[in-house]
């Protein structure tokens, strides 16, 4: 199927998965986990999450979505990009996917909470009676900030990848030099998080070009798409039609 899909199918398709995958992260961690969660106060976050399950698990549902819709994208920038230079299109995936696996294993720290605190019994999970509700609460938010710290590793991987597919857009010729700049300055941003002090510093500017650099790709790909037939002419330079 993906070898019958036209490229410019293909472009779109990625400019829509990169946008569930953008409003999907907004939805989990800006409208349930920066309302529940709060890291100086166990007992607050406790109470927040007991309190609002439904919105709680529904956080974790659509950060499973979000990575879903990442790998999808991952796979099918890599079937676009693999024209213009198929090692390097192979590595951005493979760091790509490497990220992915990382942010969805700390996804299980962020559910694991709600087991702990006791969810249907109002009270804490049974292997934890010999422990007080201060540490029990103040256990859950321990998990909580693994699963925070696991995500901020997975940035740095996304970083590398996204500073690799825009070097392979900048060589590209079927899509925009300038798009591809754009990408490895989002990148590099991204790859603050090796450092992670440095990336939490930097994380609203890092952000907000990253935004840019997403809401730019996401409607090159979907009005303008790419120039097919400069894509069939470099796969066939390569022999990767």
């Amino acid at each position: 199927m993906i070898k019958q899909t036209s490229p410019r199918t293909i472009a779109r398709i990625i400019a829509l998965l990169f946008l569930f995958t953008i409003l999907a992260g907004i939805f989990a961690q800006g409208f349930v986990s920066e309302r529940l969660i709060h890291f100086g106060n166990p007992a607050t976050t406790a109470n927040r999450i007991l309190n609002n399950q439904a919105l709680f698990q529904m956080g974790f549902t659509v950060y499973l979505i979000e990575m879903t819709c990442q790998i999808a994208t991952a796979a099918l920038w890599y079937v676009l990009l693999n024209q213009v230079n198929r090692n390097i299109a192979l590595l951005a995936l493979c760091l790509e996917l490497t990220g992915c696996i990382i942010k969805a294993f700390a996804r299980v720290f962020y559910i694991a909470p709600l087991w702990i605190l006791g969810p249907t019994s109002g009270g804490a999970s049974p292997v934890l009676h010999g422990f007080t509700p201060e540490q029990v609460q103040s256990l859950a938010l321990v998990l909580l900030k693994v699963n925070d710290y696991g995500a901020a590793t997975a940035l740095a991987f996304f970083g590398f990848s996204t500073v690799f597919n825009g070097y392979l857009i900048l060589r590209s010729t079927f899509l925009p030099q300038w798009l591809g700049v754009l990408g490895m300055i989002s990148g590099v941003g991204w790859l603050t998080f090796l450092y992670p002090p440095l990336g939490y510093a930097a994380f609203m500017f890092t952000a907000l070009v990253g935004l840019v650099n997403s809401a730019v790709m996401i409607l090159w790909l979907l009005i303008r798409s790419v120039n097919e037939a400069k894509w069939n002419e470099r796969g066939r330079y390569f022999g990767v039609t």
